[in-house]
């Protein structure tokens, strides 16, 4: 199934192009922020700070 986007098909496929990249670098954005708060969190643990939730960096839900 071949859709045609008309004379604009280059601006909407551009637009889809940077919606999907702009998801994919806030993805990793996030995903390398969980990896530093988890790392202070143990850091922090170590030096014998804990968090009020009783729960340690390194236990999943």
């Amino acid at each position: 199934m071949i859709m045609s986007l008309g004379p604009y098909a280059s601006f909407i496929v551009a637009s889809y192009a940077a919606a999907a990249l702009v998801i994919v670098i806030l993805i990793g954005w996030v995903m390398l922020d969980y990896r530093s708060q988890t790392q202070r969190l143990r850091e922090l643990e170590e030096r014998g700070i804990t968090r009020r939730s009783g729960r340690s960096a390194t236990e999943r839900r």
